[in-house]
């Protein structure tokens, strides 16, 4: 799991759609868009029964529906406004506030937790148990969703931009998305290890829930960040194997922690003693991802390789925020943070499990960084 800190305020979707009539003379209008791209209204003469009408009434015979307007001297039918927005932009406006609102994006980052704790147990991610990176997945987005509903009135001031404060869906709904998400994790969680892995789901999603509603806002915000992104490792190895899986989880621990911990400065700024944390738990992170047996000679390269990619984008970036503890850097490098959680579950599957999905996990970042630029991922 990875923090849903508060980050600089992003334009809102789109507005519903304005109802106006056109007051030009002449013939159909024909429909048309506004620069934003949405339907706008226009109008086409009310035609009706031949034959006088009083005027300010309509064709008819509806009194006050109808307004006469002139031009060059001659009186024409009023025109009806009719809306040509199709329900499909409807659709898809909700479907961006539901991206929104659980940061979808950043859902790629959670991909390669199961895949580090299934390298790591000997356990591949295959048949059944493809549920469990699913899993984790509708458990983290479920703990975006339910940070916005525990943050609402924080939001109202200091981002009321985000879905709830704009009125784009209401704290009940986000809660329903939220406890939907919850369901489906625990029961994707079920059907691709069974008993086993239930008993980390559970106590994952449990963690998630605290963190959202009693940590957040405390200074054990970090440790119970880095608890919910450590069991999440220890879903793809299952309770059986979570031993062998435990350098992985700790690794990505001290990560989210690291980043969370920088999180917490995205609006009024972070401090160096903040910065210098995040940098200390990437150097260790890297370390972790890099050191102990490894499956041969490529596979070590390719950790080392992945894990040096890690620790200098990361660790950049945060360097920048320990010079400049402003809230713009301290956004900046916890976006990074997040994306770099990619490269590290990368640099710790190749040491252990399958190059080929090491490969994979990294072909993600490009991905995330261009959902990034259209929904925001903190």
């Amino acid at each position: 799991m990875s923090p849903a800190p508060r980050d600089h305020p992003t334009p809102p979707g789109p507005s519903p759609t304005a109802h106006a009539a056109d007051g030009t003379a002449g013939g159909d209008a024909a429909p048309s868009t506004d620069a934003g791209g949405r339907g706008r209204t226009t109008s086409i003469p009310a035609e009706g029964p031949a034959g006088p009408t009083a005027p300010g009434s309509d064709p008819r015979g509806r009194p006050g529906d109808a307004e006469a307007d002139r031009v060059g001297g001659a009186v024409h039918p009023a025109r009806k406004p009719v809306h040509t927005g199709s329900s499909e932009d409807g659709a898809v406006t909700r479907l961006r506030t539901l991206a929104e609102l659980v940061r979808l994006p950043a859902a790629l980052s959670v991909l390669g937790d199961t895949a580090v704790g299934a390298a790591a147990s000997g356990r591949p991610l295959t048949g059944r148990r493809l549920g469990l990176p699913l899993s984790s997945a509708a458990l983290y987005l479920a703990g975006m969703a339910l940070n916005d509903w525990a943050d609402r009135d924080l939001d109202a001031v200091e981002r009321p931009e985000r879905p709830i404060p704009s009125g784009r869906i209401s704290p009940g709904a986000a809660l329903g998305v939220a406890t939907t998400l919850t369901g489906a994790g625990l029961a994707l969680a079920a059907l691709g290890g069974g008993r086993d892995s239930l008993r980390v789901a559970v106590p994952l999603a449990a963690a998630v829930w605290t963190y959202d509603t009693v940590l957040k806002n405390t200074p054990a915000a970090p440790l119970g960040m880095a608890v919910c992104r450590g069991l999440d490792v220890l879903l793809g190895a299952g309770s059986r194997s979570a031993r062998a899986a435990a350098p992985g989880a700790w690794a990505m621990a001290a990560h989210t922690a690291g980043v969370t911990t920088l999180a917490q400065g995205e609006v009024h700024g972070t401090s160096r003693v903040a910065a210098g944390f995040a940098l200390t738990t990437t150097a260790a992170s890297a370390a972790l991802a890099v050191l102990g047996p490894a499956r041969g000679g490529w596979h070590r390269a390719g950790a080392v390789l992945a894990a040096g990619g890690y620790a200098r984008t990361v660790g950049a970036a945060q360097l920048t925020a320990a010079r400049d503890t402003s809230a713009a850097n301290a956004r900046a490098a916890t976006g990074v943070g997040i994306r770099g959680m990619i490269p590290l579950q990368a640099a710790l599957v190749a040491r252990k499990g399958s190059l080929a999905v090491a490969s994979a996990l990294v072909g993600l970042v490009p991905l995330g960084r261009r959902l990034a630029r259209r929904v925001s991922q903190t």
